[in-house]
Formats: C-alpha cells, structure tokens, sequence
C-alpha cells in the first residue's frame, strides 16, 4: 500500500498558485479510515484546505474552490480522494 500526497506537497503547489496571505492544510485521512477512498494507511487521501488568496476577489464560491481544485488536480492520481475547502478574500496583507 502506498500513501498519497503529503499536507506539505499540497502547501507547497498552492503557495505557488494562489500567494495566499493565509493557508493552512491538515490531513484528515485518518478519520476515514474504512470509508471509501482510504488507502489503509492514515494519510494522504483527505485533507481539508483553508485559505485566503486576492486571487479570489470578486470570485463566487464555485470559482474560488475550482481555483484550489485546478491547483492540486495531479494529485488526485496519487491518491488524493477527498478535499474540505474553505476559502476566502485576502486582506490587503501581504503573502504568507
């Protein structure tokens, strides 16, 4: 069995594609263990993302989550299964 992406791989990649002034991922995989999607292990099929980006002004919801979603798309064939996303606008701060 293999695990899927790592949180910081995930960071790493939105970091680079949205500048986020706020960004926080947490993998989640082992609460769901036994659920659909899990690779047994406890890690790398489902995180939850929050973040703040000035990408997203102006942006409706949908958009702002299919900007994470184009973001992370190569790692859904690692193994990433699920995706909890909250979003929001950015302050005029600048980029964590």
């Amino acid at each position: 069995m293999t695990t899927g992406p790592t949180a910081d791989q995930l960071k790493t990649r939105l970091m680079e594609r949205l500048a986020p002034t706020r960004l926080e991922v947490l993998d989640e995989s082992y609460q769901h263990n036994g659920h659909a999607g899990s690779n047994g292990t406890g890690f790398g099929t489902h995180f939850r993302v929050r973040v703040a980006s000035h990408l997203f002004t102006g942006l409706s919801h949908v958009a702002r989550h299919r900007l994470v979603y184009d973001a992370l798309q190569d790692f859904i064939a690692q193994g990433l299964h699920a995706l909890a996303i909250e979003t929001e606008n950015s302050p005029n701060t600048t980029p964590v």
